[in-house]
């Protein structure tokens, strides 16, 4: 039997990411949108909305809380602050598929796990979509790169 090809939906008004095979959930997640709304501009750190692809995956079995900067794990020694945005554990590049969000990818919008995992629920991020790093990892490991992504208000 063939599975379905998955698709990721995420409901910034629901703040919940789901993933579909097909037309069937198989699984729905809690998640932060930005704390400054919607949109693609340059700068804004806003959340874009439309169709977007997982261009790339990144993080594969770095451990859970693992900090990346530039997309990539920093020593562990280095300190930071607990005021931080943390991109952390796993990172789920987008890119935008659209006329208005084809900068997506050079805005660095991400799925990732974050060190504020008490605001997963609410709009709180600065553009990305954050989960919590349990949740990322086990998303990591769902999805594949291409993996169709739909971001709606």
């Amino acid at each position: 039997m063939q599975t379905q090809p998955k698709t990721l939906h995420i409901s910034v008004r629901d703040q919940r990411l789901t993933v579909k095979a097909g037309n069937e959930a198989i699984r729905t997640y809690r998640i932060s949108t930005s704390q400054f709304g919607l949109g693609s501009e340059e700068g804004s750190m806003k959340t874009p909305i439309g169709n977007f692809r997982i261009g790339q995956k990144i993080g594969y079995k770095s451990l859970s809380g693992t900090i990346f900067k530039d997309r990539e794990p920093m020593d562990q020694s280095q300190q930071s602050s607990a005021d931080d945005d943390l991109v952390m554990s796993r990172i789920l590049w987008l890119d935008g598929l659209e006329e208005h969000n084809a900068n997506t990818r050079d805005r660095y919008i991400y799925i990732h796990g974050t060190n504020h995992e008490h605001k997963i629920g609410e709009p709180a991020s600065h553009g990305c979509i954050r989960m919590t790093n349990v949740d990322v990892i086990e998303l990591f490991d769902l999805v594949d790169e291409q993996t169709p992504v739909i971001i709606e208000a």
